[in-house]
C-alpha cells in the first residue's frame, strides 16, 4: 500500500509536465494533506522528486531520470543519437562514434562513416575499451568522482604501445588537462597509426554516462586537426545530450 501511494504520487507529478504544489498531488491521489507532505518529503530526500525553486513545488528528481537513462537500451540510445552522429561523420568526413559507460568500463555502441568513396577511414569496431588509453573511456573518466579515477589508476595500466600511459601521475595530469579544455584524445595508445578524440555526453546533474569521438589515421589525426574537433564535437556533445533526455522524458 505505501509503494502504491508513492508510485501514484510519481504519477502525478510526471504526467504534470511541470512543478506540481502539494494541493495539486493531494487532488490527484486522494489522499489526505499530511499523508501527502510526509511522503513528498520522503520522495525528496531520495532525489526522486526535487523542488528547483525550493518553493514547495516538485518534479521529478535526477535519480528517476538517471534510473530511466541507465535502464534504456542500446538500441533505445543509437536510435536517438544516430542521426546526429551520421551528420556529424558527413560534415567531418570521418568515422563517428558513441561509447558508453557501463557498471565499471566503457563501451562503443555505434559507429557511423563517412560517405565519401574515396576517404580512407578507421572503423574503430564495438566493444569495450581501456579506461587509460582511449579518448571515449578517457573523456568520461576524467570527470569521474575521484574515487572512481583512482580505482582506473590503482588497476593494472597496460602498455599497448610506446605510447599508451601507464603511470598514476601521467594519467592524473592528462586527467586535470581533458577537464580542462573539455576533451580527450589518444594518440596511437592503443594502435600505431591510428588517433582519436572524443567529449564527454553529460546527462543533466547526473554526469557524463556517454562520450562521443572521431578517428583516423594518424597522417590526419595530428595535435592540431585533434583539437579542431575535439572542440565541435563538445557542441555536439551537447546536441546527443538533449536528444538521449527527450527520449528518456517521453517515456517517463
Amino acid at each position: 500500500m505505501h509503494l502504491d501511494r508513492l508510485i501514484s504520487i510519481l504519477e502525478v507529478v510526471a504526467v504534470a509536465g511541470r512543478p506540481v504544489s502539494a494541493g495539486e498531488i493531494q487532488r490527484g491521489v486522494g489522499l489526505p494533506k499530511p499523508t501527502i507532505y510526509r511522503l513528498v518529503q520522503s520522495l525528496q530526500e531520495q532525489r526522486v522528486l526535487d523542488s528547483p525553486a525550493q518553493d514547495g513545488k516538485v518534479v521529478i528528481g535526477d535519480r528517476i531520470v538517471r534510473i530511466a537513462l541507465l535502464g534504456k537500451s542500446d538500441v533505445d540510445v543509437r536510435k536517438a543519437s544516430a542521426p546526429l552522429l551520421k551528420a556529424a561523420a558527413v560534415q567531418f568526413n570521418e568515422t563517428v562514434f558513441l561509447a558508453r559507460f557501463r557498471e565499471v568500463q566503457v563501451e562503443i555502441i555505434h559507429v557511423e562513416t563517412p560517405e565519401d568513396p574515396g576517404r580512407a577511414y578507421i572503423h574503430p569496431g564495438l566493444g569495450v575499451r581501456p579506461m587509460h588509453a582511449c579518448s571515449c573511456s578517457k573523456a568520461i573518466a576524467a570527470f569521474a568522482e575521484p574515487e572512481f579515477q583512482e580505482r582506473i589508476l590503482n588497476n593494472s595500466l597496460k602498455q599497448y604501445t610506446d605510447h599508451t600511459k601507464t603511470t598514476p601521475d601521467a594519467l592524473r595530469a592528462e586527467f586535470a588537462q581533458i577537464a580542462k579544455r573539455g576533451f580527450a584524445d589518444c594518440d596511437q595508445e592503443i594502435d600505431i597509426g591510428i588517433a582519436s578524440v572524443a567529449a564527454p555526453v553529460s546527462i543533466g546533474n547526473i554526469g557524463a554516462i556517454f562520450s562521443v569521438g572521431a578517428v583516423g589515421p594518424i597522417r590526419r589525426f595530428g595535435a592540431e586537426y585533434r583539437a579542431g574537433i575535439g572542440k565541435k564535437l563538445t557542441a555536439l556533445a551537447d546536441r546527443i545530450s538533449g536528444a538521449i533526455q527527450l527520449c528518456n522524458v517521453a517515456e517517463i
